[in-house]
């Protein structure tokens, strides 16, 4: 099958929706699939205002509509709602191409904690630009439903995995603070509120890792604190295995592959009970949530390094892919333009519906089995 996947993510950008993306791509070729991708390396970009690391596309209408009608996919893909999304959506609109969406994070509580924009508003956009969509595919069963509530109830389940090669454990020690080391690894920005973690009051030592906006005012309000930039991923695994506790204080993030990344190097995690690391960590004993965050960071230090790795192995990136692929499949010789290519010849003809995969609901330790 030939794929096109639209994304406004991508490299140099390091987050959890580039990493989903290359893995993804990665498992697709390797099941014999032909991937492209079209990405903000392509066009003129400007910086996101307030997040100069993003870049948005200018003017990508007419280069995307080249590459969609040179490529002519099997399937459409698109990852994002930034311009390269809206350019890709208009014109599979236009020329009745049938197309899945994605929702990776929880854009309406960033829109809102970086400019006070009111949640109905940008729900009301989502609704608007994913409603033709033939799916919405969201990494956790608590994100559909938060979907639906919304109104967007053609969402369906699209996991994620880890690379369980690289992020292993091991011995070393490139950190060389006081233990306990307790480890935030992400972007710096204020819907992770990783104020929360520098915040607390625990023994040992702090290490924020990642790039972000609000990095700089955080170095400056806790220097105590040890900072590192954005790493290798073969880097990070080191820094994750010389930490104790990795300590995720989202409350926002639909699932947080970080998470997934410090359990398989061996690391537990302390969390707030809330959506992302009740998906992950389930019923299982690889880390703590609770609300009192400096109580799940000092109880996760009595956790066994070997079950946080053990709950990982439960994770693969081929299953995710698979998962991707099935939501993909029916669009392959459904209805299309008269661009003359690929599925897309015969236009008008009414598209397939979309088989999704069968969701599980119930219990954290059920949502969990979707990922074995």
């Amino acid at each position: 099958m030939k794929i096109l996947i639209v994304t406004d993510a991508w490299e140099p950008q390091v987050n959890g929706v580039v990493r989903t993306l290359k893995s993804t791509r990665r498992e697709l070729q390797a099941m014999g699939h032909t991937v492209e991708l079209i990405t903000p390396l392509e066009f003129r970009t400007v910086p996101c205002p307030t997040y100069p690391e993003i870049r948005l596309s200018l003017l990508p209408g007419a280069q995307v509509r080249r590459r969609i009608e040179t490529f002519a996919p099997d399937a459409l893909h698109i990852a994002t709602e930034g311009p390269l999304g809206l350019a890709a959506r208009r014109y599979a609109v236009r020329h009745g191409l049938p197309f899945t969406t994605a929702y990776h994070t929880r854009f309406p509580e960033y829109v809102q904690a970086r400019f006070g924009v009111p949640l109905a508003w940008t729900y009301r956009f989502l609704r608007w630009f994913h409603g033709p969509a033939r799916a919405v595919m969201a990494p956790t069963p608590v994100v559909l439903d938060d979907l639906r509530q919304y109104g967007i109830d053609h969402a369906v389940l699209w996991t994620r995995g880890v690379d369980l090669d690289v992020f292993v454990p091991q011995t070393v020690n490139v950190l060389n603070t006081a233990h306990p080391i307790f480890l935030y690894v992400g972007r710096v920005a204020v819907e992770k509120n990783v104020e929360a973690f520098l915040a607390l009051d625990l023994p040992g030592s702090k290490w924020v890792v990642g790039d972000g906006p609000a990095l700089a005012g955080l170095r400056e309000r806790y220097p105590n604190a040890n900072y590192l930039g954005v790493l290798s991923q073969p880097q990070l695994a080191k820094v994750y295995a010389s930490a104790d506790v990795f300590v995720f204080p989202s409350r926002t993030d639909t699932f947080g592959l970080v998470l997934l990344e410090a359990l398989a190097s061996g690391l537990p995690v302390a969390a707030y009970p809330v959506t992302g690391p009740i998906d992950v960590l389930g019923d299982s004993t690889a880390g703590v949530m609770h609300e009192d965050l400096r109580e799940a960071c000092l109880e996760a230090l009595r956790i066994d390094r070997a079950t946080a790795r053990a709950h990982a192995e439960r994770f693969s990136w081929r299953a995710a892919s698979e998962q991707f692929l099935a939501h993909l499949k029916p669009l392959h010789g459904a209805a299309g333009s008269s661009a003359g290519a690929g599925p897309y010849r015969n236009h008008g003809e009414t598209p397939s519906p979309v088989r999704t995969v069968p969701e599980q609901t119930g219990s954290p330790a059920g949502k969990q089995r979707l990922h074995d």
